[in-house]
């Protein structure tokens, strides 16, 4: 059985459960991205819709369009505190992403690529050997 992590709000309101392995874990730093958290990228782990599960609290959610791709992203955050805890997109239907600063323990996550890097503020670091994308990443369709 995969094994379930655990995360939450700034406020503690809102706490969550993921379970298994996310199907991707990237780093986006496209401007929307940036003027959404008010920061230099987003750390995003998406996983299948029934293996994210609310545990506590409520989330607001409030749609937004993407500067860069045009797609809709629709962000969940805590009412109370504002944190973004996770969303879905267009792009990914029928999986949720989490922010991955929300987990209680983040580094068992593993990055496999940055995207929108054509946005990436200059003093940001790519690690060496990580895929990394001038726009966003649309894997092969099976």
């Amino acid at each position: 059985m995969d094994e379930r992590h655990f995360g939450g709000c700034a406020c503690g309101a809102v706490r969550y459960a993921v379970q298994g392995k996310p199907t991707v874990a990237q780093v986006c730093h496209c401007t929307f991205c940036q003027r959404r958290l008010g920061t230099a990228f987003a750390v995003i782990a998406a996983f299948p819709d029934g293996s994210v599960s609310l545990l506590q609290g409520r989330l607001s959610e409030r749609e937004y369009r993407s500067d860069e791709s045009g797609r809709w992203l629709r962000m969940s955050f805590c009412p109370e505190c504002g944190t973004t805890v996770s969303h879905v997109s267009e792009m990914r239907p029928g999986f949720r992403s989490v922010a991955v600063g929300t987990l209680d323990d983040p580094d068992w996550i593993e990055i496999e690529r940055h995207i929108w890097v054509r946005s990436r503020r200059p003093w940001v670091s790519i690690p060496p050997g990580v895929a990394a994308y001038e726009k966003g990443f649309v894997a092969a369709q099976a």
